[in-house]
């Protein structure tokens, strides 16, 4: 394709990657998965409910991760966790506002009851299921208010944690607006703490059991990306891409960049790219939108998506040609 008329897309901003070893941060990964879980169910439990669980979600902002803006009766309020100076913020649309520090030594169950009773004095009653989502992925299966165990904040790798996701977030943002068809925001899932982004063919996918949460969230056919710093399963940063229902013979489909592999994963397969490889990367942005591409023709193709219709007919960045 050829672009007529049109500016060329600005370039993610670009800067030196540093690693993000997860042993370094293990445990401060864990009380900030925590704080984000608390928030998260916050959201999830005031704010209308929305297709495919959009209104659980959490979003890059540009000093953290924002819960964007919460009905609350006749009013509004946004939590913001501003990771530069170490506070969630809590902002009410009548002009009050409460900070909760974060620091060294805040333990779940202080930054929980903080939370709570800061939205109560701004008139905000919310009750949440106040124990983990998926204890085997956050790491802890204690209830909020009672966890003590988990206090460690070391705000220099939040800091650096942020730092990436944004310079993510930039890129998945990027690859969103290649895409004429129906697609999510680009944002955190707070039960894994990853960044995703996903894209729809507008056809209903068939159920086969799963959760109810699985049957909202998996309704039609998708494929998706994302990032995530690394946990139990997966021990470091790692994109990853897949697609539902898994179209036959998407294990054999070329990836790019030459690092990226098909895993197995919860049944099927699911590409991944480690970080450290885009990081290394001479351009790590191409890296990573070429592993992006790569992933998504490989099953949009075998899954039969009109990959032409989807594309914007003024951009020319598709390898088309892989098969």
């Amino acid at each position: 394709m050829t672009r007529t008329g049109h500016e060329q897309p600005r370039a993610a901003t670009t800067f030196d990657l540093p690693p993000l070893p997860l042993a370094a941060w293990q445990d401060t990964k864990t009380t900030l998965h925590l704080y984000a879980q608390i928030v998260g169910k916050i959201r999830m439990a005031l704010h209308p409910k929305l297709n495919h669980w959009w209104h659980v979600t959490l979003y890059l902002s540009p000093r953290g991760l924002t819960t964007h803006a919460i009905p609350t009766g006749d009013g509004l309020i946004e939590l913001e966790f501003d990771l530069l100076d170490h506070n969630l913020m809590i902002r009410s649309s009548d002009g009050r506002h409460k900070v909760v520090a974060l620091y060294d030594g805040l333990s779940v169950a202080q930054f929980y009851h903080s939370v709570l009773g800061s939205l109560a004095q701004l008139g905000v009653e919310v009750a949440i299921l106040a124990k983990p989502y998926d204890p085997p992925r956050v790491g802890s299966d204690l209830p909020f208010k009672e966890d003590e165990v988990h206090a460690r904040y070391d705000a220099a790798y939040v800091t650096r944690f942020w730092r990436i996701l944004s310079w993510v977030h930039v890129i998945l943002l990027e690859f969103k607006g290649r895409f004429y068809g129906k697609s999510t925001p680009v944002h955190l899932f707070w039960h894994s703490l990853d960044l995703a982004y996903t894209r729809f063919s507008g056809r209903e996918a068939p159920m086969q059991g799963g959760s109810p949460s699985d049957r909202e969230a998996y309704s039609h056919e998708v494929i998706s990306f994302g990032f995530w710093a690394g946990d139990e399963s997966v021990s470091a940063p790692t994109f990853y891409g897949y697609t539902y229902p898994e179209p036959n013979g998407l294990r054999g489909a070329p990836l790019l960049p030459k690092q990226a592999r098909w895993v197995d994963a919860g049944g099927g397969v699911m590409a991944l790219l480690d970080y450290d490889d885009v990081r290394r990367s001479e351009d790590p942005r191409q890296t990573l939108l070429s592993f992006l591409e790569s992933t998504y023709l490989a099953g949009a193709k075998r899954a039969g998506w009109d990959v032409e219709a989807f594309n914007h007919d003024y951009v020319d960045y598709v390898p088309l040609e892989l098969p």
